[in-house]
């Protein structure tokens, strides 16, 4: 490479494509020399996209605070521009044979495996989209499960999420499915929103199983999800154990009547005094159920919004410090504002 008058060659760095798939994306900066067309069908993401006719007048884009790796469709522009960028002081590698390499290596590489066998819903979903979004993209995803309706659930699951589903098998007892994980395109991102905004207005324990279940699976699906409790609904979002704090002689009664936490909630059918609860709660275990308190932890670990509602909280004598630690405050603002960004609102 000619600098000035005086000529100077550069060793450039390459990285084969076996050992590029278990780098660390996260701690290097990925450089798509290919046109965007090509990116939009099938990229990687994190990588910054310039495509090679622009990479001119754009070097200055590339940040120089990690290692940067380059690539194009089989390597050749790449090699080119890894040069240039090392004689600018990069720490700069190029990918032997290009994308085109390392999607044929992630094609040829062993699917990671998923037992999801004996997990009830949301659960295989949920173990799914955990696993897959931790893989780079075209790595393959192989599935078991036992219960029936993960057929239905992981074809509607990919196709909402942009994965590819290569291949359904249903057996009795079994089913079997492997996943290509790949970018949805922009191109087929809905205009509206899909978040999910859901009002839980009471406090009977089978509904609320109901609404976290559907909240547990619409987090794994990757969509925005909050749950706005009022009224009954806040009796879910207590303490088990009494917390003092300074009431009205109305607000001590109000909390003397009703459930403190998820453990005291009746059914909404046959309770019977409690006894309906426990043997929902016993049959859920045998079952391989996620209990209430398990679907409520897996929620908020995945990110979904815990909202009580400030003035049924003042109408019914329930102070902040009652509640358990995940949950905000909110209004009728916060819950239109939740409901304006999804495209589906359930009152339950």
């Amino acid at each position: 490479m000619s600098i000035g008058n005086e000529t100077e060659e550069f060793e450039v760095k390459s990285i084969s494509a076996e050992e590029f798939v278990k780098l660390d994306f996260s701690k290097v900066t990925l450089l798509d020399l290919r046109e965007e067309a090509e990116v939009l069908v099938s990229g990687i993401d994190g990588a910054i996209n310039i495509p090679f006719s622009q990479i001119s007048r754009r070097l200055d884009d590339v940040p120089k605070d990690l290692p940067v790796y380059v690539f194009c469709r089989t390597g050749d522009w790449s090699e080119e521009v890894a040069e240039i960028l090392a004689d600018r002081g990069y720490d700069v590698y190029n990918l032997v044979g290009g994308f085109k390499a390392y999607k044929e290596q992630l094609a040829n590489a062993k699917p990671v495996e998923i037992n999801a066998k004996g997990l009830k819903c949301p659960g295989p979903i949920v173990k799914v989209a955990d696993a897959i979004k931790e893989l780079p993209e075209g790595q393959r995803v192989y599935v078991e499960a036992t219960e029936d309706s993960f057929a239905s659930d992981i074809a509607v699951w990919c196709q909402r999420t942009g994965n590819h589903l290569e291949k359904l098998e249903v057996k009795p007892g079994l089913i079997r499915a492997t996943i290509e994980k790949r970018k949805k395109p922009d191109a087929d991102v809905a205009v509206l929103p899909d978040g999910k905004t859901f009002v839980v207005f009471s406090g009977d324990l089978d509904k609320t199983i109901a609404a976290f279940i559907m909240a547990n699976g619409a987090a794994a699906m990757g969509r925005e999800v909050t749950i706005f409790f009022t009224f009954w609904g806040l009796n879910i979002l207590r303490k088990p154990k009494k917390v003092k704090v300074k009431k009205s002689f109305i607000e001590k009664m109000f909390g003397f009547m009703m459930p403190r936490g998820t453990e005291k909630l009746g059914l909404s059918r046959m309770n019977m005094c409690g006894a309906g609860a426990k043997m929902i709660r016993a049959v859920m275990k045998s079952k391989g159920v996620s209990s209430l308190e398990e679907l409520i932890q897996n929620a908020i670990d995945h990110g979904v919004r815990l909202v009580a509602c400030q003035m049924s909280m003042d109408i019914m004598g329930i102070k902040q410090e009652e509640l358990i630690d995940g949950v905000e405050l909110g209004g009728v603002a916060t819950f239109l504002g939740s409901g304006e960004q999804s495209n589906m609102s359930l009152f339950i």
